[in-house]
């Protein structure tokens, strides 16, 4: 199964010793959603906005890849399942169940993204934007 991360799991490190099946097979664009933080654990989410995008990394994964996840994500009380069509190919990713309003990450965690951003090869402006978008 296809898995779009934008979070801590971009981290390869992170992500390996989660799921050890996972393969990072590219970075790619969602597009229209942005990347924000929120909750209590003051976690990266995506929420829909037009004309913005979030850069992410495409990954391969096993049905107990799946299941690992699920449960580090908090599936379904912190994150819900969204799917998305990546050229005829569906892939699957989290989205907070609940909107709370923005919330500063912790250095801890906003270091393993942007570590993850580096693993990725993704542009940081898109997480730098993340931290001014706080509306």
């Amino acid at each position: 199964m296809l898995y779009f991360a934008y979070g801590s799991n971009l981290n390869h490190f992170q992500m390996k010793r989660r799921c050890q099946d996972s393969i990072f097979l590219k970075k790619i664009n969602l597009k229209d959603f942005r990347l924000t933080f929120r909750s209590r654990y003051r976690a990266a989410d995506i929420e829909p906005r037009k004309n913005s995008i979030v850069p992410g990394g495409l990954f391969d994964i096993s049905k107990s890849d799946e299941k690992k996840l699920d449960i580090y994500e908090d599936y379904p009380t912190l994150y819900k399942k969204y799917f998305f069509y990546y050229y005829g190919k569906k892939v699957m990713t989290y989205t907070m169940v609940k909107k709370s309003p923005f919330k500063y990450p912790t250095e801890r965690y906003y270091n393993i993204v942007q570590q993850g951003y580096k693993d990725c090869k993704l542009e940081k402006k898109f997480l730098l934007r993340a931290l001014k978008n706080k509306n």
